[in-house]
């Protein structure tokens, strides 16, 4: 059994693998510790799954997860977790953002007896947006749902196998992996770490996967919307009570000459009708979410695994 199993899911990064793996096995004959690659494939469209066929580790025993489709960052990671078999589980990216280094300061840092570790990213050379994005998202999260979640986010997560299992038992569709890990509890550490900017390649991290992450970070482990909606809606019925007293003040004092004609009509109407449909809109995203768990379809689907050995006689292949 591995010491370290690392999960890196992939999507068209062919021209990142053959350094990814060549990096991991001499950063790994340098270690004490055993280094296992669960490399998953989350519907890859170009050469990366040949790329990685066609590799030869020396070092790293190297897994190849195939899923039948794309589902997701977080659903190829919770693949990954069926065919890691470390000691350890290790998440980590294939666009090299982070330094090799990672997997031995958040190894001997859970050694020392913590079921968590994540690494929080303290400076990086990515872009002005993505930084911004991160803090911003990040401050929501701890003010609003996960307290202890790492200020500026975290890309890399180690934990023991007790965790593991947890995960294992428990996936959840429209639930962000990173953190449902956080937040299950459990003893955790945090270490910091410097990113760099993506190897090569382009990022696969769009504007709309960004919109989707934050809607089910906090439609998943928050109840801040509703409440939000609780109180808007309120702050309504209060204001639009004491409109009502004003306008029926100034007509018995007549204080002043007031025609509420149609402008102020269509107004009401276009504030009172944006407010409800913006309310339906956030009950519905809980009420997906419910409808999506009821009827229990898989978060994934695995098509194939394949154990890529020290050498190319020794590769083989199975069907899931």
């Amino acid at each position: 059994m591995p010491d370290v199993s690392l999960i890196i899911p992939f999507l068209n990064e062919e021209e990142n693998l053959t350094e990814l793996i060549t990096q991991l096995n001499e950063y790994a004959k340098k270690q004490t510790f055993s280094i296992e690659a669960v490399m998953v494939d989350d519907g890859s469209t170009d050469k990366s799954v040949q790329v990685l066929r066609g590799l030869i580790s020396e070092t790293v025993s190297v897994k190849l997860v195939r899923l039948s489709k794309n589902f997701g960052t977080h659903a190829a990671l919770r693949a990954g977790l069926t065919e890691a078999s470390g000691e350890y589980t290790m998440l980590f990216m294939a666009d090299m953002q982070e330094p090799f280094s990672v997997i031995g300061e958040m190894y001997l840092k859970a050694c020392e007896g913590y079921d968590i570790v994540a690494a929080r990213r303290v400076s990086s050379k990515v872009s002005f947006s993505e930084r911004g994005f991160s803090g911003i998202f990040t401050s929501l999260v701890r003010k609003f749902a996960i307290r202890d979640y790492p200020k500026g986010g975290a890309n890399n997560f180690l934990f023991n196998s007790k965790v593991k299992e947890h995960l294992k038992e428990n996936p959840e569709s429209n639930s962000p992996l990173y953190m449902q890990i956080f937040n299950i509890g459990f003893k955790k550490a945090i270490i910091e770490v410097t990113s760099d900017k993506r190897h090569k390649g382009k990022s696969k991290w769009t504007l709309s996967k960004k919109i989707k992450l934050f809607i089910d970070s906090f439609v998943s482990f928050s109840y801040m919307p509703i409440r939000a909606i609780s109180i808007l809606g309120l702050l309504m019925f209060i204001s639009g009570a004491l409109y009502s007293l004003f306008i029926i003040i100034v007509k018995l004092t007549g204080l002043y000459e007031y025609d509420a004609g149609f402008p102020t009509f269509i107004s009401i109407l276009l504030v009172g009708f944006g407010l409800t449909n913006f309310s339906l809109s956030v009950i519905a995203e809980y009420l997906w979410r419910t409808f999506d768990a009821a009827r229990k379809r898989p978060v994934y689907i695995i098509d194939t695994v394949e154990s890529i050995s020290v050498s190319a006689n020794e590769k083989t292949s199975q069907n899931t």
